[in-house]
């Protein structure tokens, strides 16, 4: 097939692309140039859709299908799909559970509320305060130009793996590798739900190549892992020394410790996060969506870090981690009350 990447050079993108070149396709990909290096063995075109000047390398193009792994901004969406649709048969968005308004505090299915969304509107793709209803207006946009037989929406949650511009799971592997104490947050056994990008790549590739429909939330069909689980492998990959000192919540929270970004990958047991690691996924599941085991993705992801992989963070969002200072600071409050 050929296939177009909006995108194409970071994470989750940079994941299809490698994806649906080994499977043989033709892959094109449209950036700006900036986030990474182009994956040998594709045809890098260079554009901005933030502006309609800015796909005019797409013209009179034709593609078999189209995967959008980068839209983050409604008007960049549907300008796209408008230029793409007399050419390309298929559209794949990658959307975000963070489309549902409740989804840290109720279970959800595709069927939930979502926010409210405008196709249209425009804004600045580094700024992440809207960015639920942003992915829901993106995903109108796809459904404004494209049938619903012809457009694929996945809904990831956490992803994690090689080439992760996040940094959450970066963080830890780092702070690990240093060893000593490692401040843990809360309960070893809080359950978390996550998803290796490559994963998630396969998915989407499989039903682009039979352009396959529907709206997914793509994630684990129920917790694939702890927290405790979770570090124990981070310890393993990286051959560190470190020992884990587990934190209350209480003190976490009474310290202002904040949840996911100071303290990567923990949302504390309250009422509001009841059901942030209970997305179904069972849709997914029986559409042919797969999770390797947590202590590979682990595993492949140090190893990628140790080789030098390190790519720069999604621009506008939050420092990830907790400084050493107030990391040590705190284990010596938990371990005085030992």
């Amino acid at each position: 097939m050929r296939i177009l990447v909006l995108g194409g050079t970071s994470f989750v993108g940079r994941a299809i692309v490698a994806d649906a070149l080994a499977r043989g396709h033709a892959v094109t990909t449209l950036n700006r140039g900036r986030t990474g290096p182009d994956t040998p063995g594709v045809e890098a075109v260079r554009g901005d859709r933030s502006h309609d000047g800015g796909l005019d390398a797409l013209h009179g193009r034709s593609f078999d299908a189209a995967v959008d792994p980068s839209g983050l901004v409604p008007a960049d969406v549907l300008r796209t799909a408008r230029v793409l649709a007399p050419g390309t048969g298929f559209y794949a968005f990658v959307s975000s559970v963070s489309v549902y308004p409740d989804w840290k505090s109720v279970p959800v299915r595709e069927d939930s509320p979502c926010h409210a969304g405008e196709p249209d509107e425009e804004g600045d793709p580094a700024d992440h305060r809207r960015y639920g209803p942003r992915k829901v207006g993106c995903e109108q946009a796809v459904r404004l130009v494209y049938p619903a037989d012809r457009a694929l929406v996945v809904r990831p949650g956490t992803i994690v793996g090689p080439h992760d511009n996040i940094g959450q799971a970066l963080w830890w592997l780092d702070r690990i590798a240093r060893g000593g104490p490692v401040l843990a947050p809360g309960d070893p056994s809080r359950p978390l739900q996550l998803l290796d990008v490559r994963d998630l790549a396969r998915f989407v590739v499989e039903r682009v190549e039979n352009w396959a429909s529907g709206v997914f939330n793509t994630v684990p069909d129920g917790p694939n892992t702890t927290m405790g689980s979770w570090l124990d492998h981070a310890v393993t990959a990286t051959g560190s020394a470190a020992e884990l000192v587990w934190a209350p919540e209480g003190l976490l929270l009474a310290r202002e410790v904040l949840p996911w970004w100071e303290m990567p990958l923990w949302l504390p047991d309250v009422p509001g996060n009841r059901a942030a690691w209970d997305t179904s996924g069972a849709a997914a599941a029986a559409a042919g969506l797969t999770c390797r085991p947590v202590g590979e993705t682990v595993t492949d992801t140090w190893r990628w870090m140790a080789s030098g992989g390190r790519p720069a963070p999604m621009p506008g969002l939050p420092p990830v981690g907790m400084g050493e200072f107030r990391e040590r600071r705190l284990l010596q409050t938990v371990l005085a009350g030992r």
